[in-house]
C-alpha cells in the first residue's frame, strides 16, 4: 500500500539534506535542526539520505536493514501489519518466571519463525515471559546484538520487521509475555552512520565499548529525544510488554532528571494510554536503590533490575570459583544475605572493586524487583569457553541451584537449554568484515581472559563460524537422559512455584534464608515453605518444622524427625 510518509531527519550541522528514493533526490526542507518532507512511499520503499551532497546515508531511524548495516534503509509502514491477537491485556512480569534467549542460536534455523516452532516448549515448561536479546540491526548474521547500530530496526537475518511481530504475536497467542533486551549505553563499531549526522557522542566520558552517548551535553536534547523514542516504538508498533536495558552504569547523564526516570515516566504514560502493564528491567552493577525506587522517595522509577550480586554469590558457592568478580563472594552466608537481603554489598569494602560499593535497599522496593538467576548470557558467554553451570557441577549441585532461583522470592530467569542441562555452550561469537576490527575483538578477548586465568588458546575465535554453530541449542536432548530427568525437575519447581501464593507473591517479608557453613547446608524459608539444601558430598541431617516433602531431588531423602539427606541434594518441605 502507498501512503504519504513524513520523512525526517535530525541533521543540525548540515547545510543540505536530500532523500534519496528510487533514485532520485527529494531536497528537505528545514525546520530548526530537523530537515524532513512528505513524500509519497509503498511499504518496502529502498531510501537514503544525502546530507551536503556527500554520499547516500541509511537512516539513524531506519526500521530495516535488508542490506546489512552498510546498506539503504527500507520503509514500515507498521499499521499493515495483521496482528492476530489485538487485545492482549498484557503481563505484570514482576514476580512471573522469564526466560531468555537469543533468537540466532535458540534454534539450528536461527531466525523468529524457527524460534515459534519451540514457544510450545517454553509454555510446557511453565515460563511466563520470554527475554529476547538484542534484535537491533548489527553487522553481519551472526553476533550477541551488543554491537548493534540501528536501534530502530530489526536484525535482517532474524526475519527483519514482521519476522519480529509474528514472533511476539505468536508468544502473546500462547500467553506468553515478550521483553527486548535494548542497548543504550554505546553503539558498535562497525556500521554506526549517527557521527555523521549529529553529536550523538560526547568525548567527556568513555564506556568500556567506545565514546559514550551524550545524554547530557551540548545538542543532547534531540539525541535523548532518539532513545526515548525508540524505547516507545519497540513498546508500541511490536506490542512488547516491556524490555531490559542493557548496563545502565555506562549510561553517563548528568541531567536533573535521569534518562531513567525520563524513560520511566514515559512508559508510565504509554502504558496509560494503551491499557496494558508495561515493564522496564535495568542491568546495573552499582547496587544502587535508585534505579528501582519509586519516583515520589526520589528513585528512578524503573520497575526491576537483574540481581548479579545473587548470582555472583550462589555461583561462587556452588563453584568454588574465587577469580575475577567473584573474589568479593565464596561463602553460603554471601547467598543467605542476597535471599534476604537483595544486595551483598551495601557500603563494605570491595576487593575486587578496590573500594567501598553499595547501599541498603529500602523497604519500599520489592524483592519481585529483582531478577534472579544461575545463569545468564553474560555469566555463560562472557567465560573463555562458554561453559554453562551444568558443565561446571554436579547434577545434584545444578538441581540445587535450580531449586533456590525457581523457589527465591525474586523474579527468576533461566537461560535458554538451562532446563535440561544443555551439552552445548554458549560462546561469544561475531561477523564483521573488517580484518582490523576482528584481530581487535580477538586480541580484546584473549587479554580479557589473563585475570581469569584462561590461557589464550581456551579462547574460541569469535569470528570462526563453527563458534557460534556450537553455541546452538541441540533441541533433541530434551528426549534423552541425563537431560530429560533435569528437565522434569525444572518443570517441577515451576509447577511448585505457580501453584503456592507463598511462593509467587510473597517478598522478602515471607523469606528467611540461614546457612551452616561447617556442614554446607542452606535453609530458605518462605512462610510455610521451607527449601533444604546440602551443597556438601556427605550426608547430612537436618532439623527442620516439616510435615511433609513436597519435592526431593533424590529418592534417597527422608522425612522421619530429622531430613536425612545424601550429598548435593535439595528437598521442598510444607507444613
Amino acid at each position: 500500500m502507498t501512503v504519504v510518509a513524513t520523512i525526517a531527519v535530525w541533521a543540525p550541522r548540515a547545510g543540505r539534506v536530500e532523500a534519496i528514493v528510487g533514485g532520485v533526490r527529494h531536497a528537505l526542507k528545514p525546520s530548526g535542526d530537523w530537515w524532513g518532507a512528505d513524500l509519497v512511499l509503498a511499504h518496502g520503499t529502498d531510501y537514503a539520505f544525502s546530507l551536503d551532497g556527500e554520499e547516500p546515508l541509511p537512516d539513524p531511524r531506519s526500521a530495516w536493514q535488508p542490506a546489512g548495516v552498510q546498506g539503504a534503509s527500507r520503509y514500515v509502514d507498521h499499521d499493515r501489519f495483521d496482528w492476530r491477537v489485538r487485545h492482549w491485556p498484557g503481563k505484570p512480569i514482576t514476580g512471573l518466571v522469564g526466560y531468555e534467549l537469543h533468537i540466532g542460536t535458540f534454534t539450528p534455523g536461527g531466525t523468529f519463525d524457527a524460534a515459534i516452532e519451540r514457544l510450545d516448549a517454553l509454555v510446557e515448561l511453565g515460563v511466563d515471559f520470554v527475554e529476547v536479546m538484542p534484535v537491533a540491526a548489527f553487522p553481519g548474521r551472526n553476533g550477541w546484538g551488543y554491537d548493534g547500530v540501528f536501534p530502530y530496526a530489526v536484525q535482517d537475518s532474524y526475519g527483519g520487521p514482521d519476522g519480529f511481530k509474528r514472533f511476539v504475536d505468536a508468544c502473546h497467542s500462547r500467553g506468553l509475555g515478550v521483553l527486548l533486551d535494548v542497548v543504550y549505553n554505546h553503539l558498535g563499531p562497525d556500521g554506526n552512520v549517527l557521527p555523521h549526522y549529529g553529536p550523538y557522542f560526547t568525548d567527556s566520558y568513555a564506556t568500556p565499548w567506545g565514546s559514550a552517548v551524550n545524554f547530557s551535553g551540548p545538542d543532547s536534547d534531540d539525541v535523548r529525544r532518539y532513545f526515548l523514542d525508540n524505547a516507545l516504538m519497540w513498546l508500541r508498533d511490536y506490542h512488547l510488554d516491556g524490555m531490559r536495558l542493557d548496563a545502565v552504569h555506562a549510561i553517563i547523564d548528568t541531567s536533573a532528571t535521569h534518562l531513567l526516570e525520563q524513560l520511566a515516566i514515559e512508559v508510565a504514560a504509554l502504558s496509560n494510554e494503551i491499557g496494558r502493564p508495561l515493564t522496564i528491567v535495568a542491568e546495573s552493577d552499582l547496587n544502587d536503590p535508585r534505579i528501582v525506587s519509586p519516583r515520589e522517595v526520589g528513585g528512578y522509577g524503573v520497575d526491576a533490575q537483574w540481581s548479579d550480586d545473587f548470582h555472583h554469590a550462589l555461583h561462587a558457592a556452588l563453584t568454588g570459583e574465587t577469580f575475577g568478580y567473584y573474589e568479593d563472594f565464596g561463602g553460603l552466608a554471601d547467598v543467605a544475605t542476597a535471599l534476604n537481603h537483595g544486595y551483598v554489598y551495601v557500603g563494605q569494602h570491595s576487593g575486587h572493586r578496590r573500594r567501598q560499593h553499595g547501599r541498603p535497599l529500602p523497604s519500599s522496593v520489592r524483592s519481585q524487583q529483582l531478577f534472579g538467576y544461575s545463569q545468564n548470557h553474560d555469566q555463560v558467554g562472557n567465560r573463555a569457553r562458554g561453559e554453562r553451570l551444568c558443565h561446571l557441577v554436579s547434577p545434584g549441585l545444578a538441581k540445587i541451584a535450580a531449586a533456590i532461583v525457581l523457589l527465591s522470592p525474586f523474579t527468576p530467569m533461566l537461560f535458554m537449554g538451562e532446563e535440561w542441562a544443555a551439552s552445548t555452550p554458549w560462546q561469544y561469537f561475531t561477523e564483521h568484515d573488517d580484518p582490523e576490527l576482528v584481530e581487535s575483538i580477538r586480541a580484546g578477548r584473549r587479554n580479557e581472559f589473563k585475570s581469569f586465568g584462561w590461557r589464550p588458546e581456551q579462547v574460541p575465535d569469535p569470528q570462526d563460524p563453527q563458534t557460534s554453530k556450537r553455541s546452538t541449542l541441540d533441541w533433541s536432548e530434551r528426549e534423552r537422559e541425563p537431560h530429560r530427568e533435569m528437565l522434569d525437575w525444572y518443570r517441577a519447581l515451576i509447577r511448585l512455584r505457580q501453584e503456592s501464593g507463598e511462593l509467587r507473591d510473597g517478598g522478602f517479608e515471607q523469606a528467611a534464608a540461614e546457612v551452616d557453613e561447617k556442614s554446607r547446608v542452606l535453609v530458605m524459608k518462605r512462610a510455610d515453605t521451607t527449601v533444604v539444601a546440602n551443597l556438601s558430598p556427605q550426608q547430612r541431617r537436618v532439623d527442620v518444622p516439616a510435615s511433609r516433602v513436597l519435592l526431593a531431588s533424590s529418592s534417597d531423602i527422608v522425612l522421619e524427625g530429622q531430613l536425612t539427606m545424601p550429598g548435593e541434594s535439595v528437598a521442598v518441605l510444607g507444613r
